[in-house]
């Protein structure tokens, strides 16, 4: 039973790197930005379901709303200032801008609500005042946050795929994903149609936050830092630019995670998991799910 337990831990938090790497793997896709700010907008996500629950007493639900349309809003506005001016540039002025955007969140949130340590609440799942519920006569507990983080990641997955895959929308997103100056020609908006992308991946970043921290609930302005980086691993474990890809890399990424704390040693996981990364790119540079591009020359 204690398998079945680490299994579904690592399950749970591989469900979260999963919803912030979907974030990461649709911008990289549709704008072939790496926007290394999403992990700290999952911390904003995170900072306003907090104080929107504790100081204005309104429900969890509510509370994740308002903090999903915060990022969202955010989101656009990054995207507006710091990404559109370098749609033209290279792949380095992005990457340092988004280290910037990164940077200037992180000390935003410092001066706002300060460095100490801020605990998450922890009673949004419950139900009937207990935290889960046991199988196996007793042997086995999982709690509803872990349940309920496990089910959002699935439904996630699947709507974004179904969007994608169905809708005028996402489509247009496709197209841009494809090549931008042909879209435009066709009448896309390829402006709006990364706003958009961007808007979408930032609400996944808030539901992100309060999922995670609802599991491990202290909140500081470094909060998104590190599941950022993971979850980043985990879009390219999988196959950045894949939706099935950033899932099952998260998925598995949080499994390799939890196992390695629990057989080998807790000060060495994260270093596991980054040597896994560095093995996948060494054996299939496109990652699980990913695909060979052509490029002519």
């Amino acid at each position: 039973m204690t398998f079945l337990s680490y299994l579904i831990s690592g399950i749970s938090l591989g469900s979260v790197y999963a919803i912030i790497a979907l974030g990461y793997t649709m911008v990289y896709g549709i704008a072939k930005m790496l926007n290394f700010a999403h992990g700290d907008v999952i911390m904003v996500g995170a900072y306003v379901c907090y104080l929107v629950f504790n100081n204005w007493g309104l429900p969890w639900w509510v509370s994740l709303i308002i903090s999903m349309i915060v990022c969202t809003v955010l989101g656009i506005i990054i995207e507006r200032l710091a990404y559109k001016p370098l749609r033209a540039a290279s792949s380095l002025a992005v990457l340092i801008t988004a280290i910037g955007v990164s940077y200037f969140l992180q000390n935003a949130a410092l001066l706002l609500w300060t460095s100490s340590p801020k605990s998450f609440p922890t009673k949004f799942f419950d139900i009937g005042g207990e935290k889960g519920f046991t199988i196996f006569d007793g042997q086995l507990q999982i709690s509803y946050t872990a349940l309920v983080t496990i089910l959002c990641c699935i439904v996630i997955m699947v709507a974004l795929t179904l969007f994608t895959e169905k809708t005028k929308l996402g489509k247009a997103m496709r197209a841009v994903s494809e090549n931008k100056e042909a879209s435009q020609l066709m009448g896309i908006n390829v402006n709006k149609t990364i706003s958009i992308t961007f808007a979408i991946g930032s609400g996944l970043a808030a539901i992100a936050g309060v999922l995670l921290c609802s599991a491990y609930p202290i909140l500081q302005p470094t909060t998104g830092s590190m599941p950022g980086i993971k979850a980043f691993t985990a879009a390219v474990f999988g196959g950045i630019g894949s939706i099935p890809g950033a899932f099952l890399g998260g998925i598995l990424l949080g499994i390799l995670e939890i196992f390695a704390k629990a057989y080998i040693s807790t000060q060495l996981s994260d270093a596991i998991v980054f040597a896994v990364l560095i093995v996948m790119l060494l054996v299939k540079p496109t990652g699980l799910l990913g695909k060979k591009i052509m490029e002519k020359v």
